[in-house]
Order: C-alpha cells, then structure tokens, then sequence
C-alpha cells in the first residue's frame, strides 16, 4: 500500500504485506468512515479495505500462539511511523489552511486552481489521497509555503533498511544516511 496516490487505487491492491500497510490500512478504514457521510459513493471502497485488514488480521494475527515478538515489534514500529504520518498531515493540513484564510481563499477555491473537485480536496488535506509534486509545487508558488511543511522527506522503514543494506552491499562506508533520516 506504500504507493497508494488515490484512494481508488485500492481496486488494484491483492493484499497487505506487513504492518506498515496494516496500520495505514487501518487508519484509512477511520479516515472513509468519516468520510462516507458526505460521499456514499466511498462505501465499496471502505468494504475493500476492511477485507484487506481482516484477510491479513486472520494470517498473522488470529493463532495467539503463532505470534512473535518481532511482529509485535513491527506492529508498534509501523503504528508509530503511522502517528508521526498522520501528525504532518494534521500540520501540513494547518499551514495550508492558514494560507488560504490570509488570502480570503477556501479549500475547494485552491481545488479549482489544482484542477481537483470538492470531495477530493477534501481526501487530499485528510491525507487519505496524497497530493501530486505538481500540487505541492503550485500550493509552494501561490501560497507561499515553505516545502519542507509540505513534502514529508523522511523514509518509511523498509524503504530506508532497503537503501542501508544497498549502501553495505557497494562497500561505500562514506556514503550513509543520516541518523534522522534512520530514525524517522
């Protein structure tokens, strides 16, 4: 679920791999919840979702006897990095908003500009879709934000143990990730 850009994207998706994607998983279930009252239209992709976490729930986690510490482990790791997620969306979320006040702007007036509609805009500041580079670029231009409150540039788990163990395999001891970056 890692490359989810739009949450009809879901459609395409088989199963979850690990806890990472259950977790997100899981907070996208809450996000469309909420987000079901204003467009029913969301309700077979919610079914989708739930399917996906209970498929997974009952492989790794329905035998208490079968479950390790490690996976306990990467359960915790992947519901934090979830936390911290969902905290730069709330203050990416923010910014934005403030933006928009201080140019008298709402949130569907800046969908125009995107070229995106209401009920997508609305998945966009919640996080549930994530914006393209082009919109973060444009939102950069016209309202003035600093990229760094818009474009997260941490490195999820597998992604920055991916690139360490590619780092160790070039022998390349010069060339590392710094230690935010290894500690999200």
């Amino acid at each position: 679920m890692k490359d989810l850009l739009k949450i009809q994207d879901i459609q395409n998706i088989d199963k979850l791999e690990n806890e990472y994607d259950l977790q997100r998983a899981s907070n996208l279930d809450r996000e469309l919840k909420l987000m079901i009252n204003d467009n029913p239209d969301l309700m077979p992709l919610r079914k989708k979702v739930r399917q996906l976490i209970k498929d997974y729930e009952d492989k790794f986690w329905s035998d208490g006897d079968k479950i390790t510490d490690e996976q306990i482990e990467q359960s915790e790791k992947a519901e934090n990095v979830i936390g911290l997620e969902q905290k730069f969306v709330q203050k990416r979320k923010e910014v934005i908003r403030k933006k928009l006040k201080n140019y008298d702007m709402t949130q569907q007036e800046l969908g125009v500009i995107l070229g995106h509609p209401k009920s997508y805009m609305s998945e966009l500041m919640n996080g549930v879709s994530q914006f393209t580079m082009k919109d973060l670029v444009i939102i950069h231009r016209i309202l003035g934000i600093d990229l760094k409150k818009l474009i997260p540039t941490y490195l999820q788990t597998d992604t920055r143990d991916e690139i360490k163990d590619k780092i160790t395999r070039l022998n390349k001891p010069k060339l590392n990730l710094k230690k935010a970056d290894l500690a999200f």
